[in-house]
């Protein structure tokens, strides 16, 4: 569904990424690991056509670099920044609603997905998002990505910060993505999550991939674990 080949990203002369290349299958979870500023999340932000990027990003045979990211998204892909960007003033429920694309009709999700997935956002339904947890937050943003019914999700660090317990929740509700047929691009610096419900795993440095594999190879490869994804 997604191929990147030769990618390569700048932040202004800053030459960010070097050549990146990977794909991710239909119904496949990818992990992509590495440490702070090793490049996962300008990897995810390329494809998205939020940074300045060349190469080849291509989705379903179309081309989309030179795309803006509203274009992107129509044509399927979700992205979850780390920032998580929910709107402070709506409610939760008004939140969802901005997610759907047009009325919502034929959909592999609504709102009563959500908030099965979710209870304590259906407790929450008529509180502005603002003053969210920062887990009911992450899972806000989660679940308004997936109104707009997008193929593929790119999930940046959907764990930073959360409680052992919503870490696990989010472990599942990514799990049950995959279920649904639909792709992830997981960006994520805890192991443990991504090695329990990865397909395969990607490990970047400096800009490149620098591993690929399945979880267990990359549980067999010390060297490439110390190297580049221990502290």
């Amino acid at each position: 569904m997604l191929t990147i080949d030769n990618l390569h990203a700048y932040y202004g002369k800053s030459h960010v990424l070097h050549g990146v290349r990977f794909g991710v299958g239909q119904g496949e979870i990818v992990a992509l690991l590495g440490r702070n500023g090793s490049g996962r999340s300008t990897t995810a932000k390329a494809i998205m056509g939020m940074v300045q990027a060349e190469g080849l990003v291509d989705w379903k045979g179309r081309h989309l670099l030179g795309k803006k990211p509203f274009e992107i998204a129509h044509l399927g892909l979700g992205y979850v920044p780390e920032s998580r960007d929910i709107f402070p003033k709506l409610t939760v429920h008004q939140n969802l609603l901005l997610g759907q694309k047009g009325s919502g009709k034929g959909s592999r999700w609504s709102f009563d997905d959500m908030y099965a997935m979710f209870p304590r956002l259906k407790e929450r339904e008529h509180t502005e998002a603002g003053v969210l947890s920062g887990g009911e937050q992450q899972m806000l943003t989660l679940c308004r990505t997936l109104m707009g019914d997008p193929d593929l999700i790119i999930i940046d660090e959907p764990t930073e910060g959360l409680a052992p317990k919503i870490v696990e929740l989010v472990g599942e509700y990514l799990k049950k993505l995959k279920d649904r047929g639909i792709s992830v691009l997981l960006i994520e610096q805890k192991l443990t999550i991504a090695m329990a419900i990865s397909d395969r795993v990607l490990v970047m440095g400096h800009g490149s991939i620098v591993f690929e594999g399945t979880p267990d190879a990359l549980r067999a490869d010390s060297a490439v674990r110390k190297e580049w994804l221990e502290v």
